[in-house]
């Protein structure tokens, strides 16, 4: 069950390159999907707009759904759904449906409010693995339509002995077309060979690197898998080593300047504007319906108290 408390994720200015590891804690989602969450962290809510990691998988399955999330309400944010193996069929409250496949994005901008679910189709590989992610929308962003694109191919940027696929932002001057309200960069990596990975970085930016699977290094210091590893501000670039075959995420941004409240599937700035959100989709209210069989998600309760 999701915490009553609203949490709080205020402005942290970094002004300086830093390496902060924080092992990514378990979660259950709804349908019992089994997740690690590297965002938020107590100690470290956010990295420039970016709010939220869960990394699920990989899992071998027969004839079960392991993702079976029924319909759920979102306002704020942005959801970035991007798959390292099987199939992830999206429905939402504006008519989309959409089957996403590894190497494709799917982006919903939540924005004023739109409601969501996420299923493993009936005919799929047997395999799921990926990560889920949100953005902050900024204050002048966040009241407007919601919308859904899918981006079935994205570029690809050569890093030395691996290359990342951009799938929001920019990285090194390889921009993802996907519409992003904040400078930022989402990356995939993946190493094709041993060696050196060489990351060209915006000083301006805060990063963090999430260790999906291999062995990578930064310097003389291993970088642990199913870890978030904050690199700070301030940095030209970073060398990592890596075996062949290893992957990680690549998440940075300009420092976000705006204090968001998170609660449930929410992103606000006030507490008033998460009752509001709450009591609209208890009374069927502003996120409009979803085609789905899965079950619509009732909302958790609600404290209003917030969480520093």
């Amino acid at each position: 069950m999701p915490s009553a408390d609203v949490l709080e994720c205020p402005p942290v200015q970094t002004s300086a390159p830093v390496l902060e590891s924080y092992p990514a804690r378990q979660a259950t989602l709804p349908g019992e999907l089994t997740v690690r969450r590297a965002l938020p962290r107590s100690a470290r809510r956010m990295v420039g707009p970016w709010c939220f990691l869960d990394h699920y998988g990989p899992i071998a399955f027969g004839t079960e759904k392991p993702m079976a999330i029924g319909p759920h309400p979102h306002i704020g944010l942005q959801t970035v759904t991007w798959l390292l193996e099987g199939e992830v069929l999206h429905r939402d409250s504006l008519g989309n449906e959409q089957l996403i496949r590894p190497g494709q994005l799917n982006l919903m901008t939540a924005a004023s409010g739109i409601a969501h679910a996420e299923e493993t189709p009936t005919r799929n590989s047997g395999r799921l693995h990926g990560v889920q992610l949100w953005v902050a929308l900024p204050d002048a962003h966040r009241r407007g339509a919601p919308s859904f694109h899918h981006y079935a191919e994205l570029p690809v940027a050569a890093l030395g002995g691996a290359q990342a696929v951009v799938f929001l932002g920019e990285l090194d001057g390889t921009r993802s077309p996907a519409t992003a309200y904040s400078r930022m960069v989402g990356a995939d990596i993946v190493a094709r060979n041993d060696g050196d990975v060489d990351l060209r970085l915006d000083p301006a930016f805060e990063y963090a690197l999430y260790v999906i699977e291999g062995n990578v290094a930064l310097g003389a210091r291993p970088l642990d898998p199913s870890t978030l590893h904050y690199l700070g501000t301030g940095r030209h670039g970073v060398t990592l080593t890596a075996r062949t075959g290893s992957r990680l995420t690549l998440l940075g941004g300009e420092p976000f300047g705006e204090r968001i409240l998170m609660w449930w599937n929410f992103v606000a700035r006030a507490p008033g504007e998460i009752a509001e959100a709450r009591n609209d989709w208890e009374r069927g209210n502003r996120f409009g319906s979803v085609v789905s069989a899965e079950e619509r998600i009732p909302a958790p309760p609600l404290s209003l108290h917030v969480q520093r």
